[in-house]
């Protein structure tokens, strides 16, 4: 009986991740107003039956699909090798300039305006801000009981979530590198000596 269950299981895992990937497309490219749950079936190749089967709401899946993606790239940021801290700067800036940064802007505008999204949504910022702070302060190898070294960090990710937001509208390329190397320049003497 097991190996009739695990072909399934797989299948339905299978089905799940196309399912977020091809949420997070869709609200990156159309917005929340553009991305229904049967916009993004179609472009997963299920059954609206099946999404709903995987994400009774829009919101469930929604908010799964951006959680997903966090989760991804909080993986793939802790697999960073030790670097110096532009490299690092530069890896912390690249987390708002993507996909996952627009999907995400697109779900905190509809959640302004929808009662029902707005919990769900601030919760998960709210997780997914203190995971990326962690991170940040293992990658950049800071010491939070020194005085102005959290409020360091912090303002790094924040200036990097506005690299995010000027990169919406038009590519931002060559200054987010001028800004990313001063940013480095400036955590060294902020945090101690370079890593």
């Amino acid at each position: 009986m097991g190996t009739v269950t695990a072909p399934k299981q797989d299948r339905s895992r299978a089905t799940r991740q196309r399912l977020l990937e091809a949420a997070v497309s869709c609200l990156a490219e159309h917005g929340w107003a553009g991305s229904t749950v049967s916009v993004v079936a179609e472009r997963a190749g299920v059954s609206r039956g099946a999404a709903q089967h995987h994400f009774p709401t829009r919101e469930d899946l929604f908010t799964a699909a951006v959680e997903y993606v966090a989760e991804e790239r909080s993986t793939a940021l802790r697999a960073l090798p030790v670097q110096d801290r532009t490299a690092v700067v530069g890896a912390l800036v690249d987390l708002y300039t993507g996909p996952l940064f627009r999907a995400a802007l697109q779900l905190w505008v509809a959640a302004s305006n929808e009662d029902q999204l707005r919990p769900r949504v601030t919760e998960l910022e709210t997780r997914v801000g203190r995971e990326t702070h962690r991170i940040a302060v293992a990658l950049l190898r800071a010491d939070e009981s020194v005085p102005g070294v959290r409020e360091s960090v912090q303002g790094l990710l924040d200036m990097a979530r506005g690299l995010g937001l000027a990169n919406v509208l038009t590519d931002d390329t060559a200054r987010r590198g001028r800004v990313v190397a001063q940013w480095a320049r400036l955590l060294d003497a902020a945090l101690g000596q370079p890593v």
